[in-house]
């Protein structure tokens, strides 16, 4: 993914719509439920979930179609859905914070892939993405380490509280089958 210039983009006119879901649809061939192993997932990044703290979901979004598994894909934090058009052209479109990848291969403990937030200029990596890339949603895992988590710890915010994460490849049959 070419990160671009903010210089070099085009001056948008006209108004940029936001919205709090995203529906990813994917295919998991092995399950026979669906049309054909056609799946749908709602992604959410809200600032209120059910009248608490915000929610921002994670996803994997596509960086080698041609590339297997984790190698194939990053993982990133949608902190915003948004749209707008130019020429015409309407861009779906997210705001992400990025992860990277710990590693080469998975944890040989847990046999999950470890991710950390993505730092560049001593602040979490940033970009905007089409939504066409997502490929589905992610659930990640604090890793704390053999420290007790305070007994105030509101989970709501586990995506900012730790340096790493367990890509959870037991949230569900279609992501192991399509990410592992």
């Amino acid at each position: 993914m070419p990160l671009h210039h903010l210089a070099s983009c085009p001056i948008i006119h006209g108004d940029i719509f936001t919205f709090s879901s995203a529906r990813a649809t994917y295919f998991s061939p092995s399950d026979d439920s669906g049309a054909g192993g056609m799946h749908r997932a709602c992604i959410r990044s809200v600032m209120s979930w059910r009248k608490g703290p915000p929610r921002h979901d994670c996803v994997f979004v596509k960086r080698d179609p041609f590339v297997p598994g984790m190698r194939g894909v990053r993982v990133a934090r949608v902190l915003l859905f948004f749209r707008f058009s130019h020429l015409g052209i309407t861009y779906p479109c997210a705001f992400v914070n990025w992860f990277q990848t710990l590693g080469d291969s998975p944890c040989p403990v847990t046999g999950m892939w470890m991710v950390k937030p993505e730092i560049r200029r001593r602040k979490r990596a940033v970009s905007v993405i089409l939504l066409s890339s997502i490929v589905r949603g992610a659930h990640l895992i604090g890793v704390h380490g053999a420290d007790f988590l305070p007994r105030d710890f509101d989970p709501s915010y586990s995506l900012d509280a730790f340096t790493a994460y367990y890509v959870n490849k037991f949230s569900d049959h279609h992501v192991h089958e399509m990410i592992f």
